[in-house]
Order: C-alpha cells, then sequence, then structure tokens
C-alpha cells in the first residue's frame, strides 16, 4: 500500500538478510503444556533494541502477543511511538501472559502503553482481556490466496485410487494427532483404499507416533514431516478430507482456512477457534474433542460421498475469500490510522507521505 514496514525478529539459524528485515535474538524452543514456546534471547537484546529504534523512527509498532518475553516485553519499554498489539493465544496456557514470574511485575506496569488491542476471534479476545483488560478490535489470521487456491496441482504419487486423509500441523500434544491416527485405524478397516498423511515438525514425538503405528500394524501412513511452505497448498489438493483433532489452545484455524482455499472439505474438533472459522455442516464437520470414533465417524461421512465432498469444498473456497490478506491487510491499516488518530479509511500516498511501521 505505499508504506515502509520493518520485521523484527529472532531466528533460531541464519537466515538471508534483507531490506525489510532485521534480526534481534535467537529462538529458543521451550516446552510447556503440551506446546513449545519460542522465546527469543540475546544477551544485549536491550541495547539492540534502543540502536535499531533509534536508527529508524518508527511511527508505530505492531507487537504480535506484546507481552510475550523477550524480545515483544522488551520492546513495551522502549518503543517510542504508539503500540497495536495482536493477541494470538487462547487457553493454552495458565496465565500465558504474565505467568512468568521474573516478569510479571513488570509487564503488568508496561501493558498500559498497548494503544491498539486486536484479537485475531472473539476466543483470544476473551482471554486476552483476563490480562489486559480494554476494548478490542477482532481482526482474524489472513490466508495468501496466491499460494492457496483451488488450481493448485496435486502430488501425483498420491493419486494412486487411494482416498487421502490429510494431517497438518506440529507433532506435539495438543495438536491431537494420536486421537487421528487412533480414528484412522477404524477409517481403514471401513475404507481399506485410504491413506493418512502427516505433514509437519517434531522429532521426539514422530518417533512415538511411528512406533505406534508399526506397533498397531496400521498401514498406509505417511510421514512427510516439514514441507517446504510452497509444498503445502499441494499437500491440500491432494487430500480427500483435511483433519485437525487439535484438543485446545488454537484461537483461531488457519489450516483449516488453507484447506477450503484450495476446496478441500474439513473434519476438525469442536474448539472455539475452530469453530469461529468453520460452521459444522456447512464447510466440513465438527467433532468434539478427544474423540476418536466421533472422528472416525466423520472422516468416513464425508469419505463415502464425493458429492458431500464436492459441496463442501465449494463453501469452502467462498468462505475462504473473506480471509484474504489483501482483506484482512485494509482492517489492519484502517485500525492504524485510528490509533493514529488519523482520517480512516485507505489513501494512496507518496514518498514523502510514507509511514513506517515496525511488525
Amino acid at each position: 500500500m505505499g508504506h515502509d514496514v520493518k520485521i523484527i525478529a529472532p531466528t533460531s539459524r541464519d537466515v538471508d538478510s534483507h531490506d525489510n528485515y532485521i534480526k534481534i535474538g535467537k529462538a529458543r524452543c521451550f516446552p510447556v503444556k503440551g506446546t513449545t514456546l519460542r522465546i527469543s534471547t540475546s544477551l544485549r537484546l536491550a541495547s539492540r533494541i534502543k540502536e535499531v529504534v533509534e536508527k529508524e523512527k518508527f511511527e508505530i509498532f505492531h507487537l504480535h502477543e506484546p507481552c510475550m518475553p523477550m524480545l515483544c516485553s522488551a520492546m513495551l519499554r522502549f518503543a517510542d511511538a504508539p503500540i497495536v498489539g495482536t493477541f494470538h493465544a487462547s487457553g493454552v496456557i495458565p496465565n500465558y501472559y504474565f505467568g512468568w514470574p521474573v516478569t510479571t511485575y513488570k509487564l503488568r506496569r508496561r501493558r498500559h502503553r498497548i494503544v491498539g488491542k486486536i484479537a485475531v476471534s472473539r476466543p483470544a479476545m476473551d482471554y486476552a482481556q483476563k490480562y489486559v483488560p480494554g476494548d478490542y478490535q477482532v481482526i482474524p489470521n489472513g490466508i495468501d490466496l496466491d499460494y492457496f487456491h483451488p488450481d493448485v496441482k496435486p502430488f501425483e504419487e498420491y493419486l494412486d485410487g487411494k482416498l487421502n486423509i490429510l494431517f497438518v500441523g506440529r507433532l506435539e500434544k495438543r495438536k491431537g494427532l494420536k486421537y487421528l491416527i487412533n480414528a484412522y485405524r477404524i477409517v481403514k478397516g471401513a475404507f481399506p483404499d485410504s491413506r493418512l498423511i502427516v505433514v509437519g515438525p517434531g522429532i521426539r514425538f514422530r518417533k512415538k507416533y511411528e512406533n505406534k503405528v508399526k506397533r498397531e500394524h496400521i498401514e498406509d501412513v505417511v510421514f512427510a514431516g516439514k514441507v517446504p511452505f510452497e509444498d503445502l497448498p499441494r499437500y491440500y489438493k491432494t487430500a480427500d478430507v483435511y483433519c485437525s483433532p487439535a484438543v485446545s489452545g488454537e484461537s483461531f484455524g488457519i489450516v483449516l482456512l488453507e484447506a477450503m482455499a484450495v476446496g478441500t472439505p474439513v473434519v476438525a474438533t469442536d474448539i472455539p477457534g475452530y469453530a469461529s472459522v468453520l460452521t459444522n455442516g456447512k464447510e466440513g464437520l465438527l467433532v468434539h474433542p478427544r474423540k476418536s470414533k466421533a472422528l472416525a465417524q466423520a472422516l468416513c461421512r464425508i469419505l463415502s460421498d464425493k458429492g458431500l465432498r464436492s459441496e463442501m469444498g465449494k463453501k469452502g473456497i467462498a468462505t475462504s475469500q473473506e480471509y484474504d490478506w489483501k482483506k484482512v491487510a485494509l482492517q489492519v491499516y484502517d485500525y492504524y490510522l485510528e490509533v493514529l488518530g488519523e482520517k480512516s479509511g485507505l489513501k494512496p500516498v507518496d514518498d514523502e507521505e510514507k509511514t513506517e511501521v515496525l511488525v
């Protein structure tokens, strides 16, 4: 839209630098309550932030999970322009925002600096308001419809007459893969010509799941591991049904929307974040979490009815259009203007009017 954006983030490894990316800190993984938190660390975090802030002269800061240590929480102290915060979490960890003993006091003192508050869904807003009170704007996550669209090509090696069930997600407890594997064992009995494709990173739990599949003699389970982003749409397109059996902690259903955007029907657990983007019986089916038998029944219902799959796929494509980043970005931009006290509405800018934004 003609504005300059700089992205500040840690990395876990060296990456190619480019004009709009500034690296601060190293991303380290901390396992907590069945999930993995990635927290930025650095011996010179404060001095590096002050150096960047002084150099760039930002006019607005946009922090994702603004109370999360260490990078974002430090920005609450050093930012010298209005701060917008986007809150993504939904009940994944008790005291997620202020449960860190060393930083609790300072964070409570600094949260008033967040002058604009965005939640990606109502469940995320309800959760965040417990810790950061105030008025929120609900602006969903977006998806890139230039990547996720119905015309992407599936993987030919999986088009062998078998019905493909797809899982995409990190291999950790709260994603519920074990319930899907249990469900697939039932589905396999009803549909011998079926396959489960598991896409996502994870070393410790992957071995556990692979051992479970071997121990229980479940055939046609493919662990694809972490795949390039460019391949994700093709995996969704390869699937006859996409399944996300997460048990908790999902404030939004971005993986559901990615599947819907390519025209693949969805079976997902009936948790608030997923129910906020998928209507049961429309783009797919919702079932109670941790219920492998119910999950299997929903999968069998969709796999047994090609017409239903087609109809749900079409509705999914229509729904996904509302989450196009082009539309979502306009909502975010409009909110920036509101926070800055400027006239609302998108306007063209020239080089002299560009606004510096930190994400």
